[in-house]
C-alpha cells in the first residue's frame, strides 16, 4: 500500500499550525484571565514581606515582555529604604519584572514568582555612622512559622538579570563609597532553597571605590564568573568561587560575608598569584595608568590580602586585616630610561588587628632595587605606631637623578648622591625615654631639588649626619650633623649641630645664614597656597639643658641674633595663625631679648618688648617652662579669636551622586587655653579690647600666665562710658571647659545702657530691662564657662551690692502687677534713690536680701529669690501712706516676663539646680 506522504505533511502542518494558534492565543488570553490574581498575589507579598514604600506607575502582565517568561512588569518603579532612611530610595529602575512559575498560576494556592528582572535601575546603598543601613527591608520569616506557611508566602527565585544598572554603595560608619556603573548581572541556581548556591556572571563597565574621600579605584572595568553560597535564612553570603577581571589583573576572590543587625561579619580572601606587574598597576587610580602608557614595566606579582572579623560601629569592634606582597625581578623604565630600575624585589607582610594602628605589625623583610651600578637595601620590622619596637636595616648607595628618570617622577628633579648605612633595633618610647639600639650614616652629596611650582631650584644641598646609640636610651643618643649645608636663591645657609644625651640635652649648634621662607615654600608647594616672611640666623648655641633649668647660665655659650619678618606661626593652642610683622632676637646666654615685637593675630594687633627665658630648654624638652617678661601695646584685640576650635562629626550627606563626599560642619568653638608650660608676665595696655560682643576701652593692668592659669590684677578699662576695675583668675581645663573668679568695681554707670550692652548683666540682671538712671556695682562671682566660654549658671557663686543712686522703673511688669493687684497705679512705675540692694548667687538662683524704700508716700519692702533664668518668688510688703505702718503683704511669682501677684505670703519655692561638676 503506498504511503500518501503528501497528505500526512499536510496534517503535520496543520496540527501543528492549530498548536501554534492555540498556544499563541493562549498566551494572549492567560494574562488577561489571571492579571487580577497575579497583581493581587504580588501586591499581598509585597505587603507582607517588604519594610519599605513602594510604588509604581502601572503594571502588566505578558509572556512577550520576556519571552518566553510570562511576566508581571511594574513600570517606573521604587522601593524606599529602611529605617532611618524611610523616605529615601533605595531602588529605582524603569522597569522591574517578575516571571511567573505557571503551574503554581494555574494549580497553586499562591503564585510563585521564580524570576526576577531590572533594567535602568539604580540601587542606593547607605549606612550611616551608627551602622544603620538602609537595605533591611526584606521581613524576614518568624522561627514559628509552619513550613506550609512558608511555601504559601515564600519569594522563591531561580533567576536574576540586572541590566545597564547602577549600584551606589555609601557607607558612612566605614567610609568606604562604591560606584559601579554600567552594572549587568545574570545568576542563576535554586533559590527556592534556604541555602543555595548561585551562579553568576557580572560586568562592571566602571568600578569606583573612595575611602575616606580617597580613590582607590576609578573607572575600572570588571568581568567575572561567581558562585555564591547564599543563607537567606541569616542573609549569609559565601563566595566559593569569584574569578574576577579587574581590568587586567585576574583575582581569585572567596570567603564569606554576614549581614547582622547593627554591621557586618566578614571573611575576605583575596589573591592574584604570578601576576605581572603591568596587570597589577591596571588597576591603579587613573594618575598611575596616564603614567603606565610611557613605562615598561616586568615582574611577577604575589597578592594576598586578608580581612577577618566582625565590623560593628556603635561597639567599636573591627575585622583584623592582612596584607602581603611580593614582587620578583621587577623591572621599571620610564620613557626608555638609560638606566631602569632593576632588581626589583619586595617582600612585604602587614598585618592590623581590630584596624588599630596601634597593633600594626609590619615585616618588609626585602625591598631592593638596582640603578646601573647602584643599589639601595633595605628591611624593617615593626610592631605597634606610637611607641613601636622597631628592627631596620638601610643600604644605599644610589644616584637620585637617575633613579628619578627610571621612576618617571617627572614633577621633581632630583640629583645627588644618597649615601646611608644605618641598623636599628629596639623600642622607640619618648615617655619613657628609650630609642632603638642605632648606628649609622646618612649623606647626601651635591643634591639638587626642583618642582614645578617654583623656577628655580635648591642646589648644593650636602647632609652628613652620624647617628649613634649604643644602649637603647635617649640618655645615650648622639646626632652629629656636620655640615648641612644648600643654597638658595644665591643666598647660602649653614647648621652645624652635635647633640647629645637627649634626656639632658648637650648641645651645640651654629646657624648662619638667610632663608627666604616664602620662595622655599614655593619649591615644594601646591597652587593657591602662599607664605611669606624670611629668617636670617647668626647663632651660636652651646651648653646642657639642665644648666638652664637650674639657672646656672653662666655654663651656657649662647649668642647672637635671629630676624624674623612675615612669618606666620601655627599651634596647637590657638586656632588661627601669629603673623610676626618684625622681630629681632638676640641670644645672651639663657635669654633671648627682642625689641620692637611687631605682631598680628586675626583682627588684633601687638607690640611687644621685653625677653624670653630658658628658651632652647623650652624647645627641646615637654617639660621646659618658658619664662618672660614684657611690656605689651594694642590698639585692638579681639579676644574671641583666640578661642580653640573642636570639630563635630561628618554630616551624611544624601545625594546619591558618585561624587558627593561627606561634608564637616563648621568648628564649634572652645574656651581659650594657657599652655602649662608658660611663666610669663605682661604689663598690658590697649586701646580696645572686644569680647562676645561687649567692648572694653582704655585698657591697662597687669597679666600673669603661669601653670596654665592667667591671672589678671588690678586691671582698668572703660565700659559703657564708666570707669571700671577689677582682677580675674582664668583657666582652661580642656576645650570645653574653664573656671574663672572675678571681681569688679563699677562706680555711676547708666543702668538702660549696661542692660543694651553688656550680655551677662542683662542675663544675671533680668528686671532692670526698663530700668533709667544710675547705679554702681560692686561683685564677686566665681563659676565654670561652657566651650562658648559663656557661664554654667548652676556654677556659679557669688555676691555683692548693686547701689542705686537715682532710679526710675517704667513699665515693668512685676510692679505693673503689684500695682494691679493693690489697686494703687502711683506703685505701677516707682524712683528709687540712695538704696543699696545685696544679693548672692548660688545654684542658679539670685538671692535678694531684704531692702526699703520710698516713693509716692508708700514704703515697700522686698526681698526673695530669683533664678537666672528668670523665675521669681519675690516676698514684698507694701507700706501704706503715711508712715507704712499699714501694710499689705504681696508675693510674686511666675516669671519676669509673665508675674503673677497674689496678696498673702505664701510663694512658690524656686528649686535650685545643682552643679553636677
Amino acid at each position: 500500500m503506498a504511503i500518501n506522504y503528501k497528505s500526512i505533511f499536510f496534517k503535520i502542518l496543520k496540527y501543528t499550525g492549530i498548536t501554534l494558534v492555540v498556544l499563541l492565543a493562549l498566551m494572549f488570553i492567560t494574562p488577561f484571565v489571571f492579571s487580577d490574581k497575579i497583581r493581587e498575589q504580588v501586591k499581598k507579598t509585597a505587603n507582607e514581606k517588604l519594610n519599605g514604600e513602594l510604588n509604581y506607575s502601572d503594571a502588566n502582565v505578558s509572556f512577550f515582555t520576556h519571552f518566553p517568561s510570562l511576566t508581571l512588569t511594574l513600570n517606573n518603579f521604587s522601593l524606599n529604604g529602611s529605617a532611618p532612611f524611610q523616605k529615601e530610595k533605595f531602588v529605582t529602575a524603569d522597569e522591574v519584572a517578575f516571571g511567573i512559575n505557571l503551574s503554581s498560576l494555574v494549580f497553586g494556592k499562591a503564585i510563585k514568582i521564580d524570576q526576577i528582572f531590572l533594567s535602568n535601575s539604580l540601587i542606593n546603598v547607605k549606612v550611616n555612622q551608627k551602622g544603620e543601613a538602609n537595605y533591611n527591608v526584606y521581613i524576614s520569616e518568624p522561627e514559628t512559622a509552619t513550613k506550609k506557611e512558608k511555601e504559601e508566602t515564600g519569594l522563591k527565585l531561580e533567576e536574576i538579570e540586572i541590566t545597564n544598572s547602577k549600584i551606589i554603595y555609601d557607607d558612612q560608619s566605614t567610609k568606604v563609597h562604591i560606584d559601579a556603573l554600567g552594572f549587568n548581572y545574570l545568576g542563576n541556581g535554586d533559590l527556592s532553597q534556604a541555602i543555595f548556591a548561585l551562579h553568576s556572571k557580572a560586568k562592571i563597565e566602571k568600578l569606583n571605590i573612595i575611602y575616606e574621600n580617597e580613590p582607590y579605584l576609578m573607572n575600572k572595568k570588571v568581568d567575572g564568573d561567581l558562585i555564591t553560597k547564599i543563607n537567606t535564612n541569616s542573609l549569609s553570603f559565601i563566595f566559593e568561587q569569584n574569578d574576577l577581571f579587574i581590568n587586567k589583573l585576574l583575582v581569585d576572590f572567596t570567603g564569606k560575608f554576614d549581614f547582622l543587625k547593627d554591621g557586618y561579619d566578614i571573611d575576605f580572601i583575596i589573591k592574584s598569584n604570578k601576576s605581572n606587574l603591568n596587570d597589577l598597576f591596571t588597576a591603579f587610580p587613573p594618575k598611575y595608568v596616564t603614567w603606565l602608557k610611557d613605562t615598561e614595566l616586568k615582574g611577577n606579582v604575589d597578592l594576598l590580602f586578608m580581612l577577618k572579623g566582625k565590623y560593628i560601629a556603635s561597639q567599636n569592634i573591627a575585622p583584623d586585616l592582612s596584607l602581603d606582597f611580593k614582587l620578583k625581578d621587577g623591572f621599571v623604565n620610564y620613557k626608555k630610561s638609560a638606566f631602569p630600575v632593576s632588581n626589583l624585589n619586595m617582600d612585604i607582610s602587614t598585618k592590623m588587628a581590630s584596624l588599630n594602628p596601634e597593633l600594626l605589625d609590619l615585616n618588609a623583610r626585602n625591598i631592593s632595587l638596582n640603578v646601573e651600578k647602584n643599589q639601595l637595601k633595605a628591611q624593617l620590622k615593626m610592631n605597634g605606631l606610637t611607641t613601636p619596637e622597631i628592627d631596620m636595616v638601610l643600604n644605599s648607595n644610589i644616584d637620585l637623578e637617575k633613579l628619578n628618570r627610571a621612576l618617571g617622577i617627572s614633577d621633581i628633579e632630583l640629583k645627588g648622591k644618597l649615601i646611608a648605612d644605618v641598623k636599628a633595633k629596639g623600642k622607640y618610647d619618648q615617655k619613657q625615654g628609650l630609642f632603638p639600639i642605632t648606628n649609622g650614616i646618612l649623606n647626601l652629596n651635591n643634591g639638587f631639588v626642583k618642582t614645578p611650582y617654583y623656577p628655580n631650584p635648591i642646589t648644593n644641598i650636602n647632609v652628613n649626619t652620624t647617628i649613634s646609640d649604643k644602649k637603647g636610651t635617649y640618655k645615650d643618643l648622639s646626632v652629629v650633623l656636620k655640615p648641612a649645608t644648600f643654597t638658595f636663591e644665591g643666598e647660602p645657609f649653614l647648621v652645624e649641630a652635635d647633640l647629645k644625651n637627649f634626656d639632658d640635652l648637650n648641645y651645640d649648634i651654629t646657624a648662619k645664614g638667610t632663608l627666604n621662607i616664602s620662595k622655599i615654600y614655593k619649591v615644594f608647594s601646591q597652587k593657591g597656597l602662599d607664605v611669606d616672611g624670611f629668617i636670617k640666623a647668626d647663632l651660636q648655641l652651646k651648653g646642657i639643658q639642665s644648666d638652664a633649668e637650674k639657672g646656672n647660665y653662666s655654663r651656657l655659650h649662647n649668642k647672637g641674633t635671629l630676624e624674623l619678618r612675615n612669618i606666620n606661626v601655627a599651634t596647637e593652642y590657638l586656632p588661627k595663625s601669629l603673623l610676626i610683622k618684625e622681630g629681632i632676637f638676640r641670644f645672651n646666654q639663657d635669654k633671648m631679648s627682642f625689641n620692637t615685637f611687631l605682631a598680628s593675630y586675626g583682627q588684633s594687633d601687638f607690640k611687644l618688648n621685653g625677653y624670653l627665658q630658658n628658651v632652647f630648654n623650652f624647645m627641646a624638652s615637654k617639660n621646659g617652662v618658658l619664662r618672660g617678661s614684657f611690656t605689651l601695646n594694642s590698639k585692638y584685640i579681639n579676644v574671641d579669636e583666640f578661642m580653640s576650635s573642636t570639630s563635630t562629626a561628618p554630616v551624611t550627606n544624601t545625594a546619591t551622586s558618585s561624587n558627593t563626599a561627606p561634608q564637616a560642619t563648621a568648628p564649634e568653638t572652645g574656651v581659650i587655653l594657657i599652655p602649662s608650660n608658660f611663666d610669663l608676665q605682661f604689663y598690658a595696655t590697649a586701646h580696645k579690647i572686644n569680647y562676645q560682643g561687649l567692648m572694653l576701652q582704655d585698657c591697662k593692668g597687669a597679666v600673669k600666665m603661669k601653670s596654665g592659669k592667667m591671672l589678671m590684677q588690678n586691671t582698668g578699662f572703660n565700659l559703657i562710658g564708666c570707669n571700671v576695675a577689677m582682677n580675674a583668675a582664668y583657666q582652661g581645663i580642656n576645650p570645653k571647659k574653664a573656671v574663672f573668679e572675678y571681681s569688679i568695681k563699677a562706680t555711676d554707670f547708666d543702668i538702660k545702657r549696661a542692660y543694651k550692652e553688656v550680655k551677662m548683666f542683662k542675663e544675671m540682671a533680668s528686671a532692670a530691662e526698663n530700668a533709667e538712671g544710675i547705679v554702681s556695682l560692686d561683685y564677686k562671682i566665681k563659676g565654670r564657662l561652657n566651650q562658648q566660654m559663656m557661664p554654667v549658671y548652676p556654677s556659679l557663686i557669688g555676691g555683692g551690692i548693686l547701689s542705686i543712686k537715682d532710679v526710675k522703673l517704667k513699665g515693668m511688669k512685676m510692679f505693673s502687677a503689684v500695682s494691679k493687684t493693690a489697686d494703687h497705679e502711683a506703685i505701677k512705675n516707682p524712683e528709687l534713690s540712695k538704696v543699696d540692694i545685696k544679693t548672692t548667687v548660688k545654684n542658679n538662683i539670685i538671692t535678694i536680701e531684704r531692702f526699703k524704700f520710698k516713693f509716692a508716700g508708700f514704703r515697700p519692702r522686698i526681698e526673695g529669690t530669683s533664678s537666672l533664668d528668670g523665675k521669681l518668688n519675690i516676698k514684698m510688703r507694701l507700706g501704706l501712706p503715711p508712715l507704712g505702718i499699714i501694710g499689705i503683704p504681696l508675693t510674686v511669682t511666675g516669671t519676669k516676663d509673665n508675674p503673677k501677684v497674689k496678696v498673702g505670703r505664701k510663694g512658690d519655692e524656686i528649686e535650685e539646680t545643682q552643679d553636677t561638676e
